[in-house]
């Protein structure tokens, strides 16, 4: 009897249940040490600029510093000089927020703190990269690629319905899911480039499309298809989002923004509420993506629509004049050339 007990139901569980207790203990001790890490530098920080600030001790003291605690502390990382500089950076650089503010920067690796940083302008900007890094679990790579392309800028800014047509809280959710523009600048597109272009350029780097989009977005399909009543309709592109637990329709324009492109998409959010969506599903969405818009118009023809839409422009800043289009390598020939991804 003692021989089968590893392969009973019970203690696979069992087993199951200690692997995830385990995993949570390390999650959980790597954050105390980071945390507990972070106090240190602040501590440190605080310490450097109080000296510096009672002496006449210039920029030579971080050097002498680093170079003391290097030779006290040999099995320590952190104390280089470079290191202490940022150490110094970050600790100036948050000390205007609340006590909020500061708890939160703890949260995150110290090299995510140096990317915030170094590559924003506020602190309120920070915070909200922080914010997103721990809410989303980023990479430090993809941190970097959301402020590059000016995430804080655009998240929330598409023009929506959403306060009139969804319930709360989803509505605030969805539309912080919304950017306005969205930056398409991974694609080598023709300047002036159709929508099947867009489109065939789009689901052919749709990892990089899906990162733009943001977290949340599970691709479905593109030209999906619907027949109400016999008649065949087919969606640019539709994805589910898993966060707002709803699909979401998205329709591409290459053009400026008309009034009639509201209708037609909601006509395509009635078809998925009335042939997909299920009782668990929250209303479907609509974005509509276009290459430029005129606000006022966009709220005047949202204005008596009762299906939720917002509407973004994108931006492609390294769009090819078309006369070099047919000249120059595809994104796929150059990697098939280099051997992997750009």
């Amino acid at each position: 009897m003692r021989g089968n007990i590893i392969k009973t139901n019970d203690y696979k569980r069992f087993i199951q249940e200690i692997k995830q207790c385990i995993q949570s203990a390390q999650i959980k001790a790597a954050v105390a040490v980071n945390q507990g890490l972070l106090r240190l530098y602040w501590d440190l920080a605080e310490q450097m600029v109080t000296k510096q600030k009672e002496t006449a001790w210039g920029d030579g003291f971080i050097k002498q510093m680093s170079r003391d605690l290097q030779s006290e502390f040999p099995d320590m990382k952190g104390f280089s000089e470079r290191n202490l500089k940022y150490i110094r950076q970050w600790y100036m650089f948050f000390k205007r927020c609340d006590t909020i503010g500061q708890q939160l920067v703890a949260q995150i690796p110290w090299g995510h703190n140096i990317v915030i940083i170094s590559k924003c302008k506020s602190t309120l900007e920070a915070v909200f990269y922080v914010q997103k890094t721990i809410q989303n679990n980023w990479s430090r790579a993809v941190l970097t690629h959301y402020i590059e392309s000016g995430l804080y800028a655009r998240e929330g800014k598409a023009i929506t319905n959403f306060k009139t047509t969804l319930p709360e809280p989803q509505s605030d959710l969805a539309r912080q899911t919304l950017k306005d523009p969205y930056n398409f600048d991974f694609l080598m597109l023709r300047e002036k480039h159709d929508e099947k272009e867009l489109e065939d350029a789009l689901i052919n780097h749709v990892t990089r499309f899906l990162l733009e989009l943001g977290a949340g977005f599970s691709y479905i399909g593109r030209q999906f298809r619907l027949e109400v009543d016999g008649d065949e309709f087919f969606i640019d592109l539709l994805f589910y989002h898993v966060r707002l637990h709803c699909y979401v329709v998205i329709e591409l324009k290459t053009a400026k923004f008309k009034p009639e492109y509201a209708g037609k998409l909601n006509f395509y959010i009635s078809a998925v509420d009335g042939i997909l969506k299920t009782e668990p599903d929250n209303p479907t969405i609509g974005i509509l993506i276009c290459k430029s818009k005129n606000d006022t118009v966009v709220e005047y023809a949202l204005k008596d629509v009762h299906k939720p839409i917002g509407v973004s422009e994108y931006i492609i800043t390294r769009s090819l004049p078309d006369e070099f289009k047919s000249s120059l390598p595809s994104i796929e020939e150059f990697e098939a050339e280099l051997g992997g991804d750009v």
